[in-house]
């Protein structure tokens, strides 16, 4: 089962109690960025850029787990950067999984076999591999040999250790659709417990800017692969959304589902955009201009199907209409057939580029405290990447 029982339950009554309570808007995954820097390039990726100042610090763990608790979400995924080199990683995974959150740790895996002793199976964590298609897939997508072979190994470790597994797949327009039906069995043989996929977001950090999938290209790739074997691949998403990835759902984007906390503070308004960052979730929450955003609205998100966007988006859908959700699941996605009307975009607003004002405000508050001081400000859990910390 890619998703336990345990995890159904404890979610679904979480966002029944939401609604039963009224409540328009509430997060769903925490997606927790404890540092940007990583131990890969990858040209798609829009987060590992930044200046050096930025690329060494560091979220506490006490930063982390009381943003665990403002925020309230029963699912975590510690994302980044490459979590495994933040020194006190086993800190806040233990800590969010004694509050008995569902933690998903978000990794290329390079460093899994040295860290693993550190961390003990529980029902309440996952391994989540990223894994863009098979060996030549993946390594073109990271942008360096031998990532792909590494990373299997990695995952077939963390099996014989009792670990539930998840690879977190991102698919761009060079995806085809036979190659990657083939990828997925290899990854269900392998006895990875689920398939998290996306088709790629085109981050305005991003060093390649050409090979992102626009949204009638992603209806049309997803019901070719799906039409290759669906009922074959366990995901780790709910069949509503699956079933908006092949163009049989008229969704709007729900960021507030995935609110992002990174060094920055709460990013707003979303994991993929960056328009600014509150200083706490309530702030966040309450003062963000939701409606300024999302397909249709702004033109920054005029392509964009990714869960973080939308899979609370079928989540919410799944609850009000519960035999909507079943229908898909016991007859499968629709891969033939008339597609759902898209969202026009006559309407929405040009793109704002504000994205880099934030880090350098940042790099400035950095340098004054260094003078002040005499002394580099303090990292948590700073550690040299030579030693994998």
């Amino acid at each position: 089962m890619a998703v336990p029982l345990r995890q159904q339950m404890q979610v679904g009554l979480y966002v029944l109690s939401q609604h039963l309570k009224g409540v328009k808007r509430y997060p769903l995954v925490l997606m927790l960025e404890p540092l940007f820097r990583c131990n890969l390039a990858c040209a798609g990726c829009g987060k590992i850029d930044y200046p050096d100042e930025i690329l060494n610090q560091r979220l506490s763990v006490t930063q982390c787990l009381e943003a665990v608790d403002e925020c309230g979400a029963p699912v975590v995924s510690i994302a980044g950067g490459e979590p495994l080199l933040h020194r006190e990683i086993v800190d806040i995974t233990e800590g969010i999984i004694a509050r008995r959150k569902f933690v998903y740790l978000c990794t290329n895996a390079l460093l899994l076999e040295k860290k693993i002793d550190q961390f003990r199976p529980n029902p309440y964590f996952t391994w989540s591999v990223h894994l863009d298609g098979d060996r030549g897939m993946h390594d073109d997508s990271v942008c360096q040999g031998g990532v792909f072979d590494r990373a299997v190994a990695a995952l077939r470790l963390a099996k014989e250790r009792g670990f539930r597994t998840n690879i977190n797949c991102t698919l761009f327009d060079t995806a085809e659709p036979e190659r990657v039906a083939r990828f997925f069995d290899e990854v269900m043989a392998l006895g990875v417990d689920g398939i998290t996929v996306s088709p790629g977001y085109a981050y305005e950090r991003a060093p390649d800017q050409a090979h992102f999938l626009n949204r009638h290209k992603t209806k049309t790739l997803f019901r070719e692969i799906f039409r290759r074997g669906r009922e074959r691949w366990a995901f780790s998403q709910s069949s509503l959304f699956l079933d908006f990835l092949a163009g049989n759902q008229s969704y709007h984007c729900t960021p507030w589902g995935n609110p992002t906390r990174n060094y920055f503070g709460w990013q707003r308004p979303c994991y993929l955009l960056g328009e600014g960052y509150a200083k706490s979730f309530k702030a966040l929450m309450e003062e963000t201009d939701w409606d300024a955003y999302g397909t249709g609205n702004y033109e920054k998100c005029a392509d964009c199907m990714v869960h973080s966007g939308y899979e609370a988006s079928a989540v919410t859908d799944a609850v009000r209409r519960p035999w909507k959700a079943l229908g898909v699941r016991l007859r499968g996605v629709k891969t033939a057939g008339a597609m759902a009307s898209e969202i026009p975009l006559d309407r929405q607003r040009p793109a704002q580029y504000v994205f880099s004002r934030h880090v350098e405000q940042a790099v400035e508050r950095l340098k004054e405290t260094e003078v002040q001081t005499g002394v580099r400000p303090a990292v948590p859990g700073r550690k040299s990447l030579a030693a994998g910390g």
